[in-house]
């Protein structure tokens, strides 16, 4: 089977040659692809002097852009299964082969690697920790099912997913409100235990007064999702 690692890449310069190292030393079975989210520092530089396979977007598209750029280029190379992995450092590839097994073995739509099943590496900060609980929360109470991580994103998906994602994709903190979608539609989600790391470079978008404006604007994109089921 084919199989593609997406890593969206906003600069990460720091970061982005180990993430490829990782995949290439720790998931030789899959090839990757650096989307390159119109990158102010030397991310595209790094790119292009190490021969990295890489798609660079002209105009910043935000995470979810980048992300659905990579499921584009999944479909129209014939990819069986995608994996979106982070390019700062915080995913490690040794999990990848063993989530693509999961896909595979449990007859999944989607595989999640979570942090909160054996609750071991970083777990991130207490206030985040809130929020993903809430979250958790608010998809089980309007899809049924529970997620134990629903903003992680070292999720892995079958062909028929990378469609639907190709086709449309939120825009911005795109995890909780996508894998609502495909719950809404009847997909099987599965989480796996996974060991993240810290964010080795650069600084999240998440943080300060954006915090409520991420709250809000999840919450909100995740009960539009589900009415229109």
């Amino acid at each position: 089977m084919k199989k593609l690692v997406i890593i969206p890449a906003y600069n990460e310069c720091g970061s982005i040659q180990r993430a490829v190292d990782d995949i290439r030393e720790h998931a030789p079975g899959f090839d990757y692809v650096v989307i390159n989210d119109c990158s102010t520092d030397n991310t595209l530089d790094i790119c292009r002097e190490n021969n990295l396979n890489y798609v660079n977007l002209s105009v910043n598209l935000g995470i979810g852009g980048a992300v659905q750029t990579g499921y584009l280029y999944a479909c129209q190379n014939g990819y069986d299964m995608a994996v979106q992995f982070d390019g700062d450092g915080q995913h490690d590839a040794a999990y990848l082969e063993m989530m693509a097994d999961e896909l595979v073995r449990t007859e999944s739509d989607m595989v999640i690697g979570s942090r909160f099943i054996e609750k071991e590496g970083f777990q991130s900060s207490g206030l985040r920790r809130v929020g993903i609980w809430y979250f958790s929360m608010l998809i089980r109470l309007l899809t049924g099912k529970r997620v134990t991580d629903p903003t992680s994103g070292m999720r892995i998906v079958n062909r028929d997913v990378m469609r639907i994602y190709a086709g449309s994709y939120p825009k911005d903190y795109p995890e909780p409100e996508s894998v609502t979608a495909i719950l809404r539609m009847g997909k099987r989600v599965t989480e796996v235990p996974v060991v993240m790391r810290r964010r080795e470079e650069g600084v999240s978008s998440i943080g300060g007064l954006r915090t409520v404006y991420y709250m809000i604007k999840v919450t909100l994109a995740i009960f539009m999702e589900r009415l229109r089921g």
